[in-house]
C-alpha cells in the first residue's frame, strides 16, 4: 500500500449572477457536461444524482482516450454549499474531498472551492520526492479548474462556452 500526503488547494471566483445559478452549474448534467471535466463536444457520459450518497459520473473523450470522473456527493445544501468525492480510477484508487461554498455579493456572488488533493507516494521515496509529487498534483490541479472555471464563468453569466480547454 502506498503512503500518500494531502494538500489543500482553495481557489475564489467572482460571478455576476446570483449563488443559485452557479449552484445549479454543478448539479445540472446540461450544464455540467459544458465545462465540468469535460466539454459538450467531447463529453461521452454526464450522469449524475444529486441527493446525499448519490453518484455522479462524467466521461471525456480526446485523443481517443476515455477520461472517467466519478464520484459522490457528501453534503447539498441549495444553494450555498455542495461537497462530493472525486476519482479518476484509470489513474488511482485515491479519492479526493471537492467542497464548493457560495455566497450572495453586491454583484452577484462569490465561490469558495476547496480541493483536498491526495498525493500517493513509495515508501522509497526521499521527502524531496514526496514534495515534488505534492507541488506537481497542486500545480496540475490548480491549471486544470482554472481552466475550468473560466468556463463555468462564461457559462452562467452568457449561457454558452466558447473556449477549447
Amino acid at each position: 500500500m502506498n503512503n500518500y500526503s494531502t494538500t489543500v488547494l482553495t481557489m475564489t471566483r467572482h460571478f455576476e449572477v446570483p449563488a443559485e445559478k452557479v449552484y445549479h452549474a454543478w448539479l445540472n448534467p446540461e450544464m455540467m457536461k459544458k465545462w465540468l471535466f469535460t466539454l459538450e463536444g467531447t463529453n461521452k457520459v454526464t450522469r449524475n444524482n444529486p441527493e446525499v450518497g448519490g453518484d455522479w459520473e462524467i466521461v471525456d473523450h480526446r485523443g481517443g482516450v476515455d477520461y472517467r470522473a466519478i464520484g459522490k456527493y457528501v453534503e447539498l445544501d441549495v444553494p450555498h454549499k455542495l461537497v462530493f468525492t472525486f476519482k479518476m480510477p484509470q489513474f488511482s484508487e485515491w479519492e479526493d474531498t471537492i467542497a464548493v461554498e457560495l455566497t450572495e455579493t453586491p454583484e452577484g456572488s462569490q465561490m469558495t472551492f476547496t480541493h483536498n488533493i491526495n498525493v500517493p507516494y513509495e515508501p522509497s521515496w526521499t521527502e524531496a520526492d514526496i514534495q515534488k509529487a505534492i507541488t506537481e498534483a497542486y500545480d496540475g490541479t490548480e491549471h486544470g479548474w482554472n481552466l475550468m472555471f473560466m468556463g463555468l464563468k462564461e457559462l452562467v453569466e452568457t449561457g454558452k462556452v466558447s473556449y477549447t480547454g
